[in-house]
């Protein structure tokens, strides 16, 4: 079943993450009640499933392409997504990941953090986005992805870092997180 967006939004709690753990295919294996909460799916209905199922149609699929090469690779992102909810409203995030490694150090899952993404990060982002989803109707991903890598290369970054720019995050924020990444890595 195809889910319709509603073009309502959900609005978070700033003060709340939104944690899940992916095998290494992106299969969820662990979520926090937040989650449930908000994508408004069961437990059941969230355990083994792609977690590709929140993805909202409005997200480029240059942006997924740069997350998974980079944690792939075992380098953190930080990325400004668009969800939908199993009711086909939706909520944006800044999803932050760690990288978890078993004794020897080879990757074995992931871990997200997401949290409401401001207002003005939502502005400033949805344009770009809007444009890439454009290119890859026209000329396909690895067009979108060139684009992408040439706008930010423009703004004297990478993805990662126009990220870090738009947000800014405060020093408490980043208490916060830190915070967060502690308590739960060894729960989910």
């Amino acid at each position: 079943m195809r889910i319709v967006p509603t073009n309502k939004e959900i609005k978070l709690n700033p003060r709340k993450y939104i944690l899940s753990t992916t095998d290494l295919k992106g299969n969820i294996t662990k979520v926090n009640d937040y989650f449930l909460e908000i994508c408004k799916y069961t437990k059941d209905e969230l355990i083994g499933a792609p977690h590709n199922i929140i993805r909202h149609p409005d997200m480029p699929k240059a942006i997924f392409y740069l997350m998974w090469e980079s944690i792939k690779n075992g380098k953190n992102i930080t990325a400004v997504v668009k969800n939908m909810a199993k009711n086909g409203d939706h909520y944006w995030v800044i999803t932050d990941f760690e990288i978890r490694r078993d004794q020897s150090g080879k990757i074995n899952r992931y871990m997200a953090f997401r949290q409401a993404a401001p207002k003005k990060i939502v502005a400033t982002i949805e344009p770009l986005y809007q444009k890439l989803l454009e290119i890859e109707k026209m000329d396909g991903m690895e067009v979108s992805v060139k684009y992408l890598l040439n706008y930010v290369a423009e703004q004297g970054t990478d993805y990662n870092g126009y990220i870090a720019k738009l947000e800014k995050r405060s020093a408490l924020t980043l208490f916060l997180l830190n915070k967060a990444k502690k308590l739960f890595s060894n729960n989910l």
